[in-house]
């Protein structure tokens, strides 16, 4: 007897949500993908609090998975690929602020801690991801606030895409 998976949950932030979110939104085994911002301390932030460096929060994508079709080890593979430009990140000073495009991995589950960690340290390994890795965070999600509706699905409603981030789907 077949045992139905349940869909679970990924959390990326790397730069844009628009392009983020648009990769994601093209890979087989995805079933929906939300921009929005997590990690900060405002609950249900604007763009523009967010944008002003003082929240703490970052954009990112919430992907919701099959994993029957994609595996968690796969999207991170995707999320290495994404290889933003590091140097426009500086060090966060303090626990309110920070830079809204850092890189950063939010992990459900010790399963996706474990396996979050050991791909960051093959990156770091490979040099594959520049030098991503070494300030990409591994954290525990927290509250996601979805950003506005004029954020989602920014990539199909104009087809406009701001990075280098690979187009899979073209």
């Amino acid at each position: 007897m077949d045992e139905e998976r349940q869909l679970e949950i990924a959390t990326f932030a790397a730069g844009s949500f628009w392009d983020v979110e648009a990769l994601f939104n093209h890979v087989k085994g995805v079933v929906s993908t939300t921009a929005g911002y997590t990690g900060g301390t405002l609950r249900d932030p604007t763009y523009e609090q967010v944008s002003s460096g003082t929240t703490g929060h970052v954009e990112a994508v919430r992907v919701i998975f099959n994993p029957a079709e994609i595996t968690y080890d796969q999207l991170l593979e995707i999320f290495w690929s994404i290889n933003i430009n590091t140097q426009a990140l500086t060090p966060p000073e303090g626990p309110d602020s920070g830079i809204m495009g850092r890189p950063v991995i939010f992990y459900h589950s010790d399963e996706q801690k474990e396996k979050a960690g050991s791909s960051r340290q093959n990156e770091m390994a490979s040099g594959t991801s520049g030098d991503m890795a070494e300030v990409t965070a591994i954290v525990p999600a927290t509250a996601f606030f979805p950003a506005e509706e004029y954020h989602q699905q920014f990539y199909e409603k104009t087809g406009n895409f701001y990075s280098s981030i690979p187009k899979y789907w073209e």
